[in-house]
């Protein structure tokens, strides 16, 4: 480059020594073009342009003016802040010779759609990282919006989360530049990322490659599921695929402007669930990324797009989300919250609030909405399904609203105390799961690896098998399809709160054969997506509040001071020995034609009670076999105490409910958030009664699982239960790839 900066420079111009000039993406994208990588072509207003109008506006002292004293961690402030910086950012117009500069260059392009992207950069901050922070514009058109968008780009710079960043690390404003490179838009049929390292394995001689259909932006905002390729090095050679349903698509919007310039569009039919690029091209791919991490040296997260049956490379980056310790949680943003709970299902969503008082306003929330309540119980089931995350009052991990969340892949921050207050109707926030924090408006940030890292995760093989634990029967397909061993837990409460009404009601209607229908068209969807593989059914084990929601529910239910510890599980079976018929019966109408269905029976205090409900069962034809195991959750003290007695009745294995069992062993309410921080079952009175528990099952003969959350959140707890026999876990949807990492890893240590 010259001695003096220029205002405007073409990508084949600039390398990878130019950042201070161009920034991190603005030297890559030279630095790929000159090294013959099929990159769109484009130039970049750089940074010296940035600082010569800050200067030359007499911006500066204004602006300094308008962050004196700020107190980032006053939200309101700081958003204030943001917006009048950014608002004397773009009132100020820009150089006549400036402005000419990009539209000569636009022109020299060719002209049409192109994407703006901001490039930050910090000559004397080499360290530093501003991913994230900055915006991007895609598919903006004709010279007058180019220029717009590079001024947005520079007010970007004065975005909430990078001031926000930038006063945490204690870096001066006005050292940190940006440069914006305007690029020829690729309209992707198809795109994607490529890692040229295995991101679990951190396997060098493998690359794990990611398509799409449409934009690319679909798939690094997290909102699309990629079909995955693994590929080896060696030829390049596919080695394992997995191709994913996509009903919808980013695409161009041709009579848009700004935030309408893309939209989604449906994707045809025939096409949603076929692979979305040949293999020929995935062949390509790979040796091209194998071509850009030999000129760079060290592995690279690159971002391709096809167009025209030509693929463009548009981005590449040293991988920097690969740590040596592989569970790394997804990076937290920088910037404030307005409010924070305890993290109860990971990701990252944002949509409008919708706050329900009761059940009766469920209606209330449309798909992509954000339900927030006290606490969640079975009747806010059918809104939490169209729910983009969920965020209550009240709750701990092991609640109603966090399980059901995890089960359904959805962010949920439990525990926040007054969510129904310091949110508001209609107001637009974003959950991160992850973290357990809130943040107003849309705040978004880079999946790096997130989607990679579950599908290969997923492809993990352990001798100890990994089981799911599920409720709603419209999953079924979609988890079935995963790696993955079985249900280990079916809970049967959500099917029945979706018939909505009691069973003794319904018996005493004479309408006994519509309850056992509706019970068997919820149970067989499971029976039948996982065949043959067993799927083991929860009997109910609904409490006496839960009964009383039902329809006819207050007649036949007591008000109980604590139903936790109340009249439920196998206690019932033996005096309501009706309805316990009329779950049997859909339970054998399902085993005609899927005998993988197996039975587990809940909440069992002492023999004689495993014992009765054993005898209704083979008095009603469910009895014992090669084909029929029948399964007793172990969730209560006297469990542990008596587990041989309990093993003797005549059982195939035993299942503990890590949850309950915790809450009964230490005596705490797993809802109680003040009690959160002991409530764990690592535990030194829990862990000795898991250690009874595995270790008499196995010295017994039987199997034993586990379907608490323990098991993907303590690896360590994982690894003592190995140890001590345990034969299966199961565990919620998002958390299967994680756990047979951990499983992976334990019997690697153990040998197993």
């Amino acid at each position: 480059m010259q001695n003096k900066p220029e205002a405007i420079v073409w990508f084949d111009q600039v390398d990878k020594q130019d950042i201070p000039l161009v920034g991190g993406k603005g030297a890559n994208l030279g630095e790929m073009t000159r090294a013959k990588i099929p990159v769109p072509p484009g130039f970049i207003v750089t940074s010296a342009a940035y600082f010569d109008f800050i200067e030359n506006s007499d911006l500066q002292p204004k602006i300094r003016a308008l962050l004196k004293g700020l107190d980032v961690e006053d939200s309101k402030a700081l958003s204030t802040a943001s917006q009048k910086v950014k608002d004397l950012i773009m009132g100020t117009p820009l150089p006549d010779q400036l402005a000419g500069q990009i539209s000569k260059a636009y022109a020299q392009l060719g002209g049409g759609a192109v994407a703006v992207r901001s490039s930050a950069t910090a000559e004397d901050l080499p360290e530093a990282s501003f991913a994230g922070q900055q915006s991007t514009y895609l598919n903006q058109e004709g010279w007058e919006m180019v220029v717009h968008a590079v001024q947005k780009c520079w007010a970007s710079l004065f975005e909430a989360r990078a001031i926000y960043y930038r006063q945490e690390q204690n870096f001066d404003h006005f050292k940190v530049g940006i440069a914006v490179p305007v690029q020829r838009m690729v309209q992707s049929v198809t795109s994607g990322v490529i890692f040229t390292i295995e991101p679990i394995t951190h396997d060098p001689s493998k690359i794990v490659i990611e398509v799409i259909y449409g934009l690319g932006e679909g798939l690094v905002s997290g909102e699309i599921n990629p079909d995955l390729f693994i590929v080896s090095k060696d030829g390049p050679t596919i080695l394992s695929r997995r191709i994913s349903f996509q009903d919808r698509r980013l695409v161009r919007n041709s009579a848009g402007s700004g935030e309408t310039a893309n939209y989604w569009q449906q994707v045809p039919s025939a096409k949603q669930e076929q692979q979305k690029l040949p293999d020929e091209d995935i062949i390509h791919l790979a040796e091209l990324a194998v071509h850009i991490e030999k000129h760079y040296g060290v592995p690279q997260d690159i971002e391709w797009a096809k167009e025209n049956g030509t693929i463009y490379i548009v981005q590449s980056r040293p991988v920097t989300a690969i740590k040596e310790q592989a569970l790394e949680e997804e990076a937290e943003i920088k910037e404030p919250s307005i409010l924070e709970g305890s993290p109860a299902s990971p990701g990252l969503a944002s949509g409008t609030v919708k706050i329900l008082m009761n059940p009766s306003e469920i209606h209330r929330v449309d798909s992509g909405d954000i339900l927030v309540a006290e606490m969640t119980t079975p009747d806010f089931v059918p809104a939490m399904k169209r729910a983009a995350a969920i965020v209550t009052n009240r709750g701990g991990r092991t609640s109603h609203a966090a399980i059901v969340s995890r089960e359904l892949g959805i962010p949920c921050v439990v525990g926040t105390h007054e969510a129904t207050k310091v949110l508001h109707d209609e107001q637009v926030i974003t959950v991160d799961g992850s973290h357990g924090k809130i943040y107003n408006g849309k705040v978004t940030r880079r999946i790096q690896t997130a989607s990679v890292t579950s599908l290969v995760r997923d492809a993990i093989k352990t001798k100890t098998r990994v089981y799911v634990n599920l409720a709603q029967p419209e999953l079924a397909d979609m988890v079935a399809a995963r790696n993955v061993d079985g249900v280990g837990l079916l809970r049967a409460e959500f099917i029945i709160s979706c018939i909505g009404k009691h069973p003794s009601y319904m018996l005493e209607s004479g309408r006994r054969e519509e309850f056992i229908q509706k019970l068997y068209e919820g149970i067989v969807p499971f029976a039948k997506a996982f065949h043959p593989r067993p799927v083991v059914y929860r009997t109910t084990d609904f409490k006496t509040n839960e009964y009383r929601e039902l329809e006819g529910g207050d007649k036949y239910e007591l008000p109980e001071e604590n139903p936790m510890i109340g009249y439920r599980g196998a206690s019932r079976y033996i005096r309501d020995i009706e309805s316990f018929k009329m779950e049997i019966e859909a339970i054998k109408r399902v085993r005609k034609d899927f005998p993988n269905l197996w039975v587990m029976i809940p909440f069992v205090r002492t023999v004689e009670e495993l014992r009765r409900t054993k005898d209704i069962l083979e008095a009603e034809g469910l009895r014992r076999g090669p084909d029929f195991k029948l399964w007793m959750m172990t969730e209560v003290p006297a469990n542990i105490f008596l587990m041989e007695k309990f093993i003797d009745v005549g059982i195939d294995g035993i299942s503990i409910g890590s949850n309950d069992l915790t809450q009964l062993t230490l005596g705490i309410d797993r809802d109680s958030e003040k009690l959160q921080d002991t409530f764990d079952e690592r535990n030194e009175a829990v862990m000795a009664a898991l250690e009874i528990a595995v270790k008499t099952a196995k010295r017994k003969g039987i199997t034993s699982s586990i379907c608490g959350q323990a098991p993907s959140v303590y690896p360590e707890l994982t690894e003592k239960l190995m140890e001590w026999g345990i034969t299966s876990v199961s565990v919620s949807p998002d958390m299967i790839g994680t756990t047979r990492e951990i499983i992976a890893k334990a019997e690697a240590k153990l040998k197993v």
